[in-house]
């Protein structure tokens, strides 16, 4: 796999831009999960879609969720959604974006909701 995957907990972990060819390898590392929060074509039309991640994710038997954030623009209601996806989909849960900032600071706003 070409991005490095950071822990954060033992349920959960963030990664910058993953694409198609990395989700068998994201299967294979035991994630059950993952949620892309960077919206398509942010970094332009070479950035991989979220709908041919998510192909390639169900194809590996991964759960797959699309909930593009804009990092300046962080909402109470992205929070929401993301608390709610770390409560329901199955663990671990890998989310990505850009750099993996982005799902870091989603990830702690939504501990904060309890």
């Amino acid at each position: 796999m070409s991005a490095p995957i950071k822990p954060l907990t033992q349920n959960f972990a963030v990664a910058p831009q993953l694409g198609p060819d990395d989700m068998a390898d994201v299967a294979a590392a035991g994630y059950k999960s993952v949620i892309i929060n960077r919206p398509d074509f942010e970094g332009g039309p070479d950035q991989p879609t979220a709908a041919d991640v998510s192909k390639a994710a169900q194809a590996a038997g991964l759960q797959i969720e699309y909930q593009p954030v804009v990092g300046s623009a962080m909402t109470a209601a992205d929070v929401q959604r993301f608390a709610e996806l770390l409560r329901t989909l199955p663990g671990p849960v890998l989310a990505y974006c850009r750099t993996g900032t982005r799902c870091t600071s989603l990830f702690a706003a939504a501990q904060q909701l309890g």
